[in-house]
Formats: structure tokens, C-alpha cells, sequence
């Protein structure tokens, strides 16, 4: 494990710390103000819905489903016809640092309408990751010498700050407190991150973004991760209502 990069303010002043490392490890130290295992919200207990379908089989009529056999994570998003496009399971999402190591990726992966810009923040992009899509959603692991609250921000924090600047261009990243996750049968946390983005070189860059993560603790003492961020403030961005109900699809693979 190599050393800890300082990368972007957070709101209060605090710092996110990316550890060098894996896709595993890439997660950020506690924002000011939240220590391991503290919770700021008791969140809405959900656990009494009903079932999720079993399989890969869609909780919402039309809608597509990905499975993360490696995370065990499943989700559902819109279908074809709304420029919902999933990827095969070993297409990878990431972006890399000036030497092209990749620093954060999310594997299980969906984009929504890509193509839509030809520019983005962020030019040091892998794999599917900056072409153009108004949002991506995928999955990941976590960094277990950390919180699961600590992880549920850092995954928000630190995917917002790569998908909309790096290290050459930092935007400004706010990071709500995590809260519980309780629902489909996870119980985990989540948390969100609102992004100011500092680098655009046309007008189809967003001005702002959204990133949501849930995060949720599996029996062997590690973290599974899903991660959602899109652009907000451009045609045809999806609402935060539309990032919510994709959010409510997301559901464990056990076994």
C-alpha cells in the first residue's frame, strides 16, 4: 500500500484521501465531523416491502437487469428504448491518474445516454467511463480498515471528484452524512455527494452532478459497494426522483 494523496475539499472543510492501491481500496478517509460507526440518521427502515423478484428478473415492468456476480449486487434500469445501455459484466469503468494507473473503477456497469458530449471533465478515462454518457451506475468493493459509513461517503465523494475533474481539475464536493440503507433485504448506508464542477470545456459539461452510493457489510468482513453519478443541469439529465427509483432496485446476490 502506497502513500495517501490529498484530493479535494469536502463542505466543512474537511479533506478526501484516496489511498494508492486496487479498485478495492479506493476509498477516502472520514469528513470532519463523523467518526467510525457513527450514524447521523436512523434512516427509513424498509425491510418490510415486499420481496424482490428472484433472478435476473426486473422489479420494474420493461426495465433492464445487471448482476455484479463479483460484488453480488443486482439492479434494474431503464430499458433500451430510453438510451439505458448495460455492459458485460468484465466492462470496466474507471479513470487514472497523469501515468495512466487507474485510480477508481466500477465494474456490472449501466450508462445512460451515451454520446451526448463530446467533452468531459475529466479527460483521463478508461474503459467506458467519458463518452459522453449523462449517467453510470456500477459496482465495486470497499476498503475494509475503514467504516461502512466511511465507505458509503468516500465511494460518493471519491466518484464525483474523478468523474468530474481529478486531480487536474478539482471540483468541489459536498458529502451529506451517511444514513441508513435498509431495503430489498440490504442493510447497509448510504450516502450522497453533490458536485460543483470546476472544468468545462464546452457547454454539454454539466455544471453540476449528482453521486449516490449504497454500501452495504458481507459475512467475510468486507464491503460491496454500488455507485450511481450523473450529470444534472444539461438536457435531458435524470431527475433526482428517476436516480431514486433506479436506487430502489438495487438488491443483494447471496450465496
Amino acid at each position: 500500500m502506497g502513500g495517501v494523496v490529498a484530493l479535494a475539499v469536502i463542505g466543512g472543510g474537511a479533506f478526501f484521501l484516496l489511498k494508492d492501491g486496487d479498485d478495492k481500496e479506493k476509498t477516502a478517509a472520514p469528513a470532519q465531523g463523523q467518526d467510525k460507526g457513527q450514524g447521523q440518521d436512523k434512516g427509513q427502515d424498509q425491510s418490510d416491502k415486499p420481496a424482490p423478484p428472484a433472478g435476473d428478473q426486473p422489479m420494474v415492468a420493461g426495465w433492464q437487469t445487471q448482476t455484479s456476480r463479483e460484488y453480488k449486487y443486482r439492479y434494474d434500469v431503464p430499458g433500451k428504448a430510453e438510451q439505458w445501455k448495460l455492459f458485460p459484466q468484465d466492462t470496466m469503468i474507471a479513470y487514472a491518474d497523469e501515468s495512466g494507473k487507474p485510480q477508481i473503477t466500477m465494474r456490472d456497469t449501466a450508462s445512460f445516454h451515451e454520446g451526448g458530449c463530446t467533452s468531459g471533465a475529466n479527460p483521463n478515462a478508461i474503459g467506458e467511463a467519458g463518452k459522453g454518457q449523462l449517467a453510470n451506475v456500477g459496482t465495486m468493493g470497499g476498503d475494509t480498515s475503514l467504516s461502512i459509513q466511511e465507505n458509503a461517503r468516500n465511494w460518493a465523494g471519491n466518484w464525483g471528484f474523478y468523474a468530474y475533474g481529478g486531480k487536474g481539475n478539482k471540483p468541489r464536493i459536498e458529502v451529506t452524512p451517511a444514513k441508513p440503507w435498509k431495503k430489498n433485504g440490504i442493510d447497509g448506508w448510504t450516502a450522497t455527494a453533490k458536485v460543483t464542477v470546476a472544468n468545462r470545456p464546452s457547454q454539454c459539461v454539466p455544471a453540476t452532478a449528482i453521486v449516490k452510493s449504497i454500501v452495504e457489510k458481507l459475512p467475510d468482513g468486507g464491503f460491496h459497494s454500488w455507485v450511481l453519478y450523473a450529470d444534472q443541469g444539461v438536457p435531458g439529465a435524470l431527475t433526482e426522483a428517476q436516480i431514486d427509483k433506479i436506487m430502489g432496485t438495487v438488491r443483494p446476490v447471496r450465496g
